[in-house]
């Protein structure tokens, strides 16, 4: 009998240690945790389905821009659009700060629209084709101006010809030949330059002259 009852003790569990105790109580919390994020995002889950059914029953609405949202409730609303045969697209530099904007299929944005969002600007379509516009004109005038090639720029008119009737049409070659330079004395003909008197002799033509100015004569003409 006293073996029979030792055998049924020691097949029992035995109670829970101090350390046992604190690890299932950590355990049950987190398991309380985990329901209360899973009803969370059912609940979010259903919010977002409504909000993206009435979206696509509006047909006056192309896009709808949602709230700046936290990132799984971003992934829960992408998840909702995908589902549901939407685009969607995430903006928005800070992560706290970032938002959805969901589109209808037949609506998806272009390229330059899916740009001016994350630079943080408004999508204007008049603008944009402006812009597009501007930008095949242009390229346009480049090409154009590739196949007529470099612009030779002649002037309206030759100086000579444009004041012939002051210089006349031979003068200026006449002068040109004239002032041409000399090595020596420049533009001045070597002629021009060369005095054949003495020192003498210049001395008495100054005081000559002095003499006539002094007593009122004229002078005679030199050589």
């Amino acid at each position: 009998m006293a073996d029979l009852l030792g055998s049924i003790l020691s097949s029992m569990e035995k109670p829970p240690s101090l350390g046992d105790q604190e690890t299932r109580r950590k355990a049950r919390e987190q398991a309380a945790r985990l329901k209360k994020l899973q009803e969370q995002d059912k609940q979010q889950k259903l919010e977002f389905r409504k909000r993206v059914s009435d979206f696509i029953q509006d047909s006056g609405q192309i896009k709808k821009k949602f709230q700046p949202m936290n990132k799984i409730e971003r992934s829960i609303l992408h998840d909702v659009v995908e589902v549901a045969g939407l685009t969607s697209f995430s903006f928005g530099e800070d992560d706290d700060c970032r938002y959805v904007m969901i589109f209808k299929k037949e609506f998806a944005p272009s390229d330059e629209e899916l740009e001016s969002y994350r630079r943080g600007e408004e999508w204007d379509p008049q603008k944009a084709e402006e812009k597009r516009r501007l930008k095949e004109l242009a390229q346009q005038e480049e090409e154009e101006a590739a196949q007529r090639g470099p612009v030779v720029v002649n002037p309206a008119s030759d100086y000579k010809d444009k004041y012939s009737h002051l210089i006349g049409k031979g003068a200026a070659k006449d002068a040109a030949h004239m002032l041409q330079a000399n090595k020596t004395y420049g533009c001045v003909p070597v002629a021009n330059k060369r005095d054949t008197r003495s020192i003498e002799e210049a001395m008495n033509e100054i005081r000559a002259k002095k003499r006539l100015r002094q007593s009122g004569e004229e002078l005679p003409p030199t050589s």
